[in-house]
């Protein structure tokens, strides 16, 4: 039987969408040498407000996935064939447009002869050209390792299942917790910590530290956390209900204070980097805007307000729109680099959202109604209103029903 369509993820995969064009438009103006202290602060704030968008990615994928199979165990290598098709495809076909665009605008390339190949391959497995195409590769690697995820997450609902009716729940939160708990101590390792790892453990070790966040291990939480919504819908819709104003409450406190760890860590220049996802205090913060935002999707549940719409529409289209919307923000800065915006930054940079926004989500559209769609955009042409899998986390998930859901590193795209 076909699973229904849960509206809350489409509309919250379309924020996220929007959250991950602003702050990567933000990396774009933020570090200019002549933007103003006031602009300078207030892409930052701007900035705190969209780091939500690549974990709740990671969220639900794991929530389509689980949704889609929880009941039944997926043939793996047809599985894992048309994830191969529907993200790996589209991954590699971008990898090669942006490798080559940014080698069509340098001068050396027309006098070198041939290009050189190996920097090419170095992007397949370390994406540099193509920035946020780090997180295909490591959102990728969820999907191979599916089978154990969801036999794991078989034999803890089994135990589950044989405890008396009054205790699941309070086991689930008990899980739950333990898990945030052991995933806040690894991100005090990430950021604390791996850093002077790498001085003194051997290769590959040290390399496999430096990339940490090309890694699963480094957003598993937000994975476990998405089979948990898969799994219990309904009691999670009215969890994030009851502990929105819990939720509201910590996100404004680690708001502020993500705010002035950023002032105080940055001299003339602010310094992102210091709000990276492999953070405690920005784990923290992440959770608890998610957490929010579903909340306030969920309480907006069947009211098809125009807005709900939009965000819907954007979520349908966002996985075409993520892969081509950095390419657009290259075309637009190669309009903006060589002008002087002091004291323009903060409108350049919202005017530059919006047109990159609309640009790639148009560019997603167009592209999902051609032939071999599904190699660009991750969608088919006759089934351009349904999610792939991943895709699913990034696109769309089809119609509202009634049944009811740049100078940064590239960890920080």
């Amino acid at each position: 039987m076909k699973k229904p369509k849960i509206a809350e993820w489409t509309e919250l995969r379309g924020l996220a969408f929007l959250a991950i064009v602003m702050q990567h438009n933000i990396a774009e103006y933020i570090y200019r040498p002549d933007i103003e202290q006031p602009d300078s602060v207030m892409l930052t704030m701007i900035y705190h407000l969209t780091r939500f968008g690549t974990p709740t990615f990671v969220f639900l994928s794991g929530v389509l996935l689980f949704y889609h199979h929880r009941h039944t165990k997926p043939d793996y290598p047809r599985f894992i064939g048309k994830r191969f098709g529907d993200i790996y495809m589209p991954f590699f076909i971008w990898t090669l447009i942006y490798w080559l665009a940014v080698r069509v605008f340098t001068p050396t390339f027309w006098t070198s002869g041939m290009p050189d190949l190996g920097s090419f391959v170095h992007e397949l497995f370390i994406p540099q050209t193509g920035y946020h195409l780090w997180f295909v590769l490591m959102v990728f690697q969820f999907y191979i390792l599916f089978p154990l995820f969801l036999a794991g997450a078989h034999a803890v609902r089994k135990r589950l299942d044989n405890l008396k009716r009054s205790t699941p729940k309070q086991v689930t939160l008990t899980i739950i917790l333990v898990a945030a708990l052991f995933y806040l101590w690894l991100m005090k390792w990430s950021y604390y910590d791996m850093a002077d790892w790498t001085q003194w453990w051997p290769e590959p070790w040290s390399s496999m530290l430096e990339y940490r966040s090309y890694s699963w291990l480094m957003y598993w939480f937000y994975f476990f956390l998405g089979a948990v919504c898969a799994w219990t819908v309904e009691s999670w819709r009215n969890w994030t209900m009851r502990m929105l104003p819990c939720m509201i409450a910590v996100f404004v406190a680690m708001y502020i204070w993500m705010g002035y760890a950023v002032l105080r860590g940055s001299e003339d220049t602010m310094n992102l980097n210091i709000s990276t996802y492999l953070k405690p205090s920005t784990f923290i913060s992440i959770m608890a805007q998610m957490l929010m935002l579903y909340g306030f999707l969920v309480l907006l549940h069947g009211k098809n307000l125009w807005f709900q719409r939009l965000l819907t529409w954007i979520g349908r289209y966002s996985f075409g729109g993520y892969l081509v919307h950095a390419l657009v923000i290259y075309a637009i800065a190669y309009v903006t680099r060589p002008l002087h915006l002091s004291g323009w930054h903060l409108p350049v940079t919202i005017i530059s959202f919006m047109v990159t926004a609309v640009t790639a989500l148009g560019i997603s559209w167009t592209l999902s109604k051609l032939p071999g769609s599904r190699f660009w955009v991750g969608l088919t042409r006759r089934k351009a209103r349904q999610a792939t899998f991943f895709s699913n986390s990034l696109t769309g998930s089809g119609r509202r029903t009634q049944n009811q859901n740049s100078p940064l590193r590239p960890s920080d795209m």
